[in-house]
């Protein structure tokens, strides 16, 4: 559980109070299928009292591991990823502010939520991954398998089978 006094802040209106934190992804619940983080995530940030809401805003640092979706490598990929919400005492009429409970905020869930919400639903190890041969299954990052991968339109498919007729 990630706590983060407000007694200090209260004290210093406009101030900003550094906080940080070292977890893990199972610690946070924010692991997926397809993905997973490798050693601790690290979280930095502010709190600052405005004087009518607290401000919490900052930086989550992570390594994501994965296997890229087209050519099935191991990939890693580090993330640096902004969080920033305001929070407000309980009692106060503001129904989209997360509220404080106590003399603290509790930042897991937006932690968690951030990212989740940050991890694409493709994983690729670049943007311009070629894949694998769908023929002989070899990786055509690493140059061209010489395989006949043409597959014809499936709308013409007709068409081609009369060809083949005609040429008998």
């Amino acid at each position: 559980m990630m706590k983060i006094s407000i007694a200090e802040a209260n004290g210093n209106l406009g101030q900003e109070i550094p906080f940080a934190f070292r977890t893990t992804a199972e610690e946070l619940g924010a692991t997926g299928d397809d993905f997973s983080f490798v050693g601790e995530i690290a979280i930095q940030g502010s709190l600052v009292f405005t004087g009518v809401c607290y401000r919490v805003f900052g930086e989550i640092k992570a390594v994501k591991a994965f296997a890229c979706d087209r050519c099935l490598k191991e990939c890693q990929e580090e993330q640096a990823l902004r969080f920033e919400e305001e929070f407000r005492k309980a009692g106060e009429d503001e129904p989209e502010a997360l509220v404080v409970e106590g003399d603290f905020i509790e930042i897991t869930d937006l932690v968690r939520d951030t990212i989740l919400a940050a991890q694409s639903l493709s994983n690729l190890c670049r943007p311009d991954c070629k894949g694998l041969c769908p023929v002989c299954g070899a990786d055509l990052n690493e140059g061209d398998c010489g395989c006949d991968r043409f597959v014809p339109d499936p709308r013409l498919a007709a068409l081609q089978q009369l060809m083949n007729d005609k040429e008998d």
